[in-house]
């Protein structure tokens, strides 16, 4: 007998044609797997969909889209051992990035075919799940900037937009990061949390590399003096990460933990996962090991910490 799928699909999602996208599917996987369609609507969203097909008792559960999509089905997997595939048609596509998923169709349908799990990190930042990361201050900012519109207009050009126009507008904001060890004082334009994060996702990258099972969240903090500087600085990010190296700027911090409580001022913007979630202050927890996704096998990258240089630094060992 075949394995059932329930295959949840964003007829919306990215720039391409959704019937072809779909057919193309539905002709690599049919041979394989008894499948289930669900088309997502403004009405009923993907973690809905998730979840009804988790209560089902399904083999697989499968998630094209793009990165709101498979983070919103992904939510609603967590902890059932269900393995869950990912199929990206989105915009960013920053979900299949991170976990070295491929983001082409046939490459995608292939993974699923393959059956190959691993079980990877999550967190819940707030009370809400975060497959990804959470961006506060510049990241969420350019987030909201990058409107549906924008997007279907530009692609991912529409957030190296939304980013320039938001670097006329930079402010550093004070920030208390406590963790279970210590508190942190500092200024910064921007922290971003990350559990999993491709390249691209610069603001994440002071590391170089972000472990997807090790139990552990990888904190950056960029705190550029001016807007030259932060140019320089997200430069040097991109440049790092590309080379797989961690950065080496007095303007960008890194660290690791198993949980963050950060508190600003004045209260900044945060975004989980492409969606704007609120203001600060957060409360990110990882989760481990708690999802079960179908990826190949990727080689990761062990990070440090690096803090020192920072402005108006403060550190307190806790008790």
């Amino acid at each position: 007998m075949k394995r059932s799928l329930c295959l949840i699909f964003n007829p919306v999602a990215g720039q391409g044609n959704p019937e072809q996208d779909l057919a193309q599917i539905k002709t690599i996987l049919e041979p394989v797997f008894d499948i289930d369609i669900c088309l997502t609507t403004v009405e009923v969203g993907a973690d809905q969909l998730a979840l009804a097909a988790v209560q089902r008792g399904v083999d697989t559960i499968v998630a094209s889209g793009g990165d709101g999509t498979l983070s919103a089905a992904a939510n609603a997997v967590i902890g059932c051992d269900i393995p869950f595939g990912v199929i990206s048609r989105g915009t960013a596509n920053a979900f299949a990035n991170a976990l070295g998923i491929p983001d082409t169709i046939d490459s995608a349908c292939q993974t699923i075919i393959q059956g190959n799990t691993r079980y990877v990190d999550v967190a819940d930042c707030n009370g809400y799940p975060m497959v990804l990361l959470a961006g506060i201050g510049f990241e969420a900012e350019t987030v909201e900037r990058a409107d549906r519109e924008a997007k279907n207009r530009f692609g991912i050009l529409a957030y190296i937009l939304a980013g320039l126009q938001e670097l006329g507008e930079l402010e550093n904001f004070e920030v208390e990061i406590e963790t279970e060890d210590k508190i942190i004082k500092t200024s910064a334009c921007a922290v971003t949390i990350a559990n999993a994060a491709p390249q691209t996702s610069v603001l994440a990258q002071g590391p170089a590399g972000v472990i997807v099972d090790d139990g552990l969240l990888d904190l950056t903090i960029v705190a550029p003096a001016n807007k030259a500087a932060a140019i320089a600085a997200t430069i040097h990010l991109f440049q790092t990460a590309s080379a797989g190296n961690p950065v080496e700027r007095n303007d960008i911090g890194y660290l690791r933990g198993k949980q963050f409580k950060i508190t600003t001022k004045p209260p900044q913007k945060v975004v989980i996962d492409g969606e704007m979630l609120g203001t600060t202050p957060v409360e990110i927890k990882c989760i481990p090991q708690a999802l079960k996704i179908l990826v190949p096998a990727v080689e990761e990258i062990v990070p440090f910490e690096k803090l020192d240089g920072l402005p108006n630094l403060v550190i307190e060992v806790k008790n």
